[in-house]
């Protein structure tokens, strides 16, 4: 995994970053983590680990990706969560999807046979399959697991797309743009785990609000 990147947005993630990081050392790969220059706590739970830490300039979970992804020298790059929800076994598996596919996008999947969640409830579940049903159907996506962000990718392929969501938006953004590029997007099985510590960050019906409007602006406009 030498040619692969893991992007890590940590914001607020003291308790659970150290044992996504200690979970992590016996793979040969690069690590950025991705915080606010003032969180302190999470900044300092990093100190034993090998890792490069990117000082946002903005904020938002889009914000920190793409700033993060922007700054991957790999071929790969990798999502990855700083809750500990994210199972590091599985990245060998999502290579090998992509490479047996020759596909420029992996998306981790919860909703297939042999998948799961421990984190999911019903309503994320409801709002998710509505969200992966209009990805589907109104930008061909074939995907299964639009709202799971456990995704490797190509990097050139990626920085091509003039992401800008700053937000939970970047959700959608990625894969929407990534389909209209050209881009070959296929899935991988997966299983969330629960997170270690910390509060989801997501607002339901908020972020679910805004995501829909970026879905419809998206469908509508294609720049």
């Amino acid at each position: 995994m030498q040619n692969l990147t893991l992007v890590i947005p940590a914001k607020n993630e003291k308790e659970s970053l150290p044992k996504v990081l200690e979970e992590l050392k016996n793979y040969n790969l690069e690590i950025l983590i991705v915080l606010e220059k003032d969180d302190e706590e999470t900044i300092q739970s990093t100190k034993n680990y090998k890792c490069k830490i990117l000082y946002q300039n903005g904020k938002g979970y889009g914000d920190a990706l793409i700033f993060g992804i922007n700054s991957v020298k790999t071929e790969l790059f990798c999502i990855f969560n700083a809750d500990g929800s994210f199972d590091p076994k599985e990245l060998t598996k999502m290579i090998e999807q992509m490479r047996n596919n020759k596909a420029d996008f992996v998306f981790g999947t919860r909703y297939e046979k042999n998948c799961g969640s421990d984190d999911d409830t019903v309503i994320t579940y409801i709002g998710n399959f509505i969200f992966t049903k209009i990805g589907n159907i109104f930008f061909s996506l074939n995907i299964t697991d639009i709202l799971y962000t456990y995704i490797i990718g190509k990097t050139s392929k990626a920085k091509d797309l003039n992401l800008s969501s700053k937000d939970f938006k970047f959700c959608v953004e990625l894969p929407i743009k990534a389909k209209r590029k050209g881009c070959k997007l296929v899935t991988s099985k997966a299983y969330e785990r629960s997170r270690i510590g910390g509060k989801k960050k997501v607002n339901v019906f908020k972020d679910g609000l805004m995501i829909l409007i970026e879905m419809i602006k998206l469908f509508f406009f294609k720049n």
